[in-house]
C-alpha cells in the first residue's frame, strides 16, 4: 500500500523531522538521559555567512545529566524548504535524540522560519558557513547572543565537537554543504535529497557528447511550487527581518536563483544564459563540492520521489565511495512524491517516530552509535538496501548487498514495435511519431497529492509516442536500479533548428518503462520517466532512466515508449517529427539491471 503525503509543505519539505514517538526502547545501546528527559532552550545566534552577517533562529535539546563532567555528542539539524525548526515535523529531531542521550541543535534554516537572509539553495560558502558557525558553538568557541555556551558537548579537540547532521530534502543537502566546509562533522544522514540541482529542476537524461553542456526538460510543476513558496516567505513571517529581503524582482532568494528561474520558464536558452544556469545550479550543488566530503555518509533515498529521484544519490554514492569517503545507501520507499507504507510492513514511517522497530531507524541508530559514541564495534549495515514492495513478510522487505547491481539483461528494439531479446529477432522497419503544439502525454500531476486533487493514470496519445512491447515474460524478473538504451532517431526539423544558437531548439522527448498486466493494464512505476534534449540527433545517443525498484511477474510484459512530451515538464519548441529505423544489425537497445533468478 502506499499514499500520497498530505500537505504542499509536506510534500515539499519532506525531512527525517516528522514528530517521533519518544517512548521507543533505546537500540545498540544508546546511552539515554536520566529517565529520557531533556531541557529545550531557545537561542539566536549571529553568524557570518557569504560575505553578510545572518541571524539564525535555533533551539538546543540538552539531556538530562549532560554536563561538563558528562558531556554528549551533538546531532545538528534544519528544516526542509519552506519549513522552520519550530514546525512539528523539525523540532521532533531534538527531541528524539535528546532522549536517546544526544546534544540537540535544530534550527531555522536562512531565509526560513526566524532566521535572517535569503535563500540561498544550501550554498556551501552561505548555508553551509552558517552551520559551521553552530558547530563553533557545540564546540564551546561561540557563544549564543544572549550569551550562552554549550561546554557539554563531546569535544575530539579543543574546538572541535563530536557531531553529526540528520534531514531530508533542503535538510539532507546542508549536511553535504557542511561537511564540505568544515571538517569536524563526523557522521551524516542526508535523506531524499539532491546530487545536481540542474539534473533536479531541468534534467537531460542522456548521457555523453555533450550532453551535460545542454539543458534538459524543465521540470515545471515542482521547480515553480519552490519558487513560489520561497517568495512568499517574507509575507508569511511577523516581525521580517531586512536581511530577508532582497530587491522587487527578487523577493526572497539569492539573485542569481532568481535568473534560473526566470530562463527556465522563459522557454528560452541561449548560450550565455545556459552557460551561467548550468554553471550556478551546479555550484550550489553536491556534484562540486563532494571531493571536500569527508564524513561517514549513510544516505537514505525515496523509490517514490520524481523530484530526486534514485539517481541522485546513486550519483552521489559512487563519488563519495571512489574517494574513499565511508557511505552506505539505502532506497526506501517514500520520497517527495508519496510511497508511505504501513509500519507494520517493516518501513520506518516519520509520522509514528517508528525508529527502534523499522529497518531505516535502525539503520540511523547505529551509525549515530558507531560514529558519535564511537562505538567500534557497531553493525552498520550492508553497502546497499533496498525496499522491495511485493514482499509481505515485514522482516523480509528490504534486500541488502554489496554493490549495485548491474546492466546484465538486455532488449533489442525490432522495427515491427516490438521489443526482442534477441538481436537475430529484430524486424527491419521504420516508425514515427510527432508532437503537438501542446502536451500528448502524462506521467504525472507533481503536487496534485499535496493539494488534495487526483491525478489520472499516466497516458499517450496516438500518434505521439512510440512503443516496444516483449511477448509476455518466462519468469518473474526484479528490477533493481536504472535501466538504459541506446537511441538513434532521425528527425530533419530538429537537424535543421539544433545549429541556431539556442539550446531550445533541440529535439526534446521522454523515455520510459511500463509494466503491462496480461489484462493489458499499465503501470508506470512510481511514474518516473527520463527526459531528454538530444544533444546531436545524427548521431546515436544514451539514455539512463531514472532508478526503480520493480517486480515484473511472470505473464507480464515489459514496454519501452519514447514519448513527444509530458505535462510535467516543458517540451519541443515547434513540431519535429520524429522516425525511428530498425534493422538486425542497427538498432535500438534496452539494458536492465535484473537482480535474482
Amino acid at each position: 500500500m502506499s499514499r500520497r503525503v498530505p500537505g504542499i509543505r509536506a510534500a515539499l519539505a519532506l525531512t527525517l523531522t516528522a514528530p517521533l514517538t519518544l517512548a521507543a526502547p533505546l537500540a545498540l545501546g544508546t546511552p539515554a538521559s536520566a529517565a529520557g528527559q531533556y531541557t529545550v532552550t531557545a537561542l539566536k545566534f549571529t553568524v557570518p555567512a557569504g560575505g553578510r552577517d545572518c541571524t539564525v533562529d535555533a533551539d538546543l535539546y540538552r539531556p538530562a545529566g549532560v554536563d561538563h563532567a558528562h558531556p554528549a555528542p551533538a546531532v545538528l539539524a534544519t528544516n526542509g524548504f519552506g519549513g522552520s525548526k519550530s514546525d512539528g515535523s523539525t523540532d521532533s529531531i531534538g527531541k528524539a535524540f535528546a532522549q536517546r542521550g544526544y546534544v540537540g541543535l535544530v534550527y531555522s534554516g536562512l531565509g526560513f522560519g526566524k532566521s535572517g537572509c535569503l535563500v540561498s539553495l544550501d550554498d556551501p560558502g552561505i548555508d553551509g558557513r552558517a552551520a559551521s558557525g553552530l558547530i563553533d558553538f557545540l564546540a564551546g568557541t561561540r557563544a549564543a547572543d544572549d550569551g550562552t555556551r554549550a561546554d557539554f558537548v563531546t569535544l575530539d579537540a579543543k574546538g572541535d565537537p563530536r557531531v553529526g547532521m540528520i534531514g531530508g530534502s533542503y535538510g539532507g543537502a546542508i549536511q553535504l554543504a557542511t561537511a564540505a566546509v568544515d571538517h569536524r562533522v563526523d557522521a551524516l544522514v542526508p535523506m531524499i535529497t539532491w546530487h545536481d540541482l540542474a539534473y533536479s529542476l531541468d534534467p537531460n537524461n542522456a548521457v555523453g557528447q555533450g550532453s551535460r553542456d545542454v539543458p534538459g526538460a524543465f521540470k515545471w510543476q515542482w521547480t515553480n511550487a519552490f519558487y513560489l513558496i520561497g517568495e512568499t516567505q517574507p509575507l508569511t513571517v511577523p516581525g521580517l527581518d531586512p536581511t530577508r529581503i532582497n530587491s522587487l524582482s527578487c523577493v526572497h532568494f539569492v539573485s542569481r536563483a532568481c535568473a534560473i528561474i526566470r530562463t527556465l520558464n522563459s522557454g528560452s536558452y541561449p548560450p550565455a544564459a545556459t552557460a551561467d544556469l548550468l554553471a550556478y545550479a551546479r555550484g550550489v550543488s553536491p556534484v562540486t563540492y563532494l571531493k571536500q566530503v569527508k564524513a561517514p555518509t549513510l544516505l537514505v533515498q525515496g523509490q517514490a520521489d520524481t523530484l530526486f529521484n534514485l539517481n541522485e544519490a546513486t550519483a552521489t554514492y559512487k563519488t563519495l565511495t571512489a574517494q574513499g569517503t565511508t557511505t552506505k545507501m539505502i532506497w526506501q520507499s517514500w520520497g517527495h512524491s508519496g510511497g508511505m507504507t504501513d509500519p507494520a510492513a517493516g518501513e520506518l514511517d516519520l509520522a509514528k517516530g517508528d525508529l527502534e522497530s523499522s529497518y531505516v531507524g535502525r539503520r540511523i541508530l547505529s551509525w549515530f552509535d558507531r560514529y558519535l559514541f564511537e562505538r567500534t564495534g557497531t553493525d552498520t549495515g550492508p553497502a546497499f538496501a533496498y525496499y522491495r514492495d511485493w514482499i509481505a513478510d515485514p522482516a523480509d522487505t528490504y534486500a541488502t548487498t554489496s554493490q549495485l547491481p548491474a546492466l546484465d539483461e538486455k532488449f533489442y528494439l525490432s522495427g515491427d514495435g516490438k521489443l526482442v531479446d534477441n538481436r537475430a529477432k529484430v524486424a527491419s522497419g521504420s516508425r514515427g511519431y510527432a508532437n503537438w503544439l501542446v502536451p500528448t502525454s502524462h506521467s504525472e500531476s507533481s503536487l496534485s497529492g499535496a493539494i488534495g486533487l487526483p491525478d489520472p493514470g499516466p497516458y499517450d496519445t496516438a500518434g505521439t509516442y512510440l512503443g516496444w512491447t516483449s511477448a509476455p515474460l518466462t519468469r518473474t524478473t526484479d528490477v533493481v536500479g536504472a535501466p538504459k538504451a541506446t537511441l538513434k532517431v532521425d528527425s530533419p526539423k530538429a537537424r535543421q533548428s539544433q545549429d541556431s544558437g539556442d539550446a531550445a531548439d533541440h529535439l526534446v522527448l521522454f523515455a520510459k518503462l511500463y509494466d503491462v498486466a496480461p489484462d493489458g493494464s499499465k503501470t508506470l512505476v512510481h511514474r518516473l520517466v527520463a527526459p531528454v534534449r538530444v544533444p546531436d540527433v545524427t548521431k546515436s545517443f544514451t539514455v539512463t532512466l531514472p532508478g526503480i525498484v520493480h517486480r515484473y511477474e511472470k505473464g507480464h510484459r515489459l514496454r519501452f515508449v519514447i514519448a513527444a512530451s509530458d505535462d510535467a515538464y516543458t517540451g519541443n519548441r515547434g513540431i519535429k517529427p520524429v522516425t525511428v529505423v530498425s534493422s538486425p544489425g542497427d538498432t535500438g537497445v534496452l539494458e536492465l539491471p535484473v537482480v535474482g533468478d
